[in-house]
């Protein structure tokens, strides 16, 4: 990705992960760019959703303490993203990162 595309799509990416809503209008605000920076963060905070789903269930019909613990991961998961889009460079997750760009790779084309 070049620097005009990252600067094109910064303020989608960076909405993309300000609630669900925000994604929902950095997606469809992103159908007719298709801007790949801001595809590349809109991808990455649905996975991180589903995770935020994930956790809820497991807290709530698991066990508490696992549930908690991938809570937390999700919330340092998004921080790291949040932080990373700002600062305009498209870093993956650690460790799901890659399947969340795989499994969404669709989404906005």
């Amino acid at each position: 990705m070049n620097q005009h595309t990252i600067e094109e799509g910064k303020s989608l990416a960076i909405a993309s992960y300000l609630t669900f809503i925000g994604t929902l209008i950095a997606l469809f605000m992103n159908l007719e760019k298709k801007n790949p920076f801001t595809n590349f963060h809109i991808r990455q905070m649905i996975g991180l959703i589903l995770m935020l789903i994930v956790s809820n269930v497991v807290e709530k019909f698991i066990h508490s303490w696992l549930g908690t613990i991938l809570w937390f991961f999700t919330f340092g998961s998004w921080l790291y993203s949040i932080i990373y889009a700002i600062k305009g460079e498209a870093k993956l997750i650690p460790f799901i990162g890659e399947k969340f760009q795989e499994w969404f790779a669709k989404l906005g084309e």
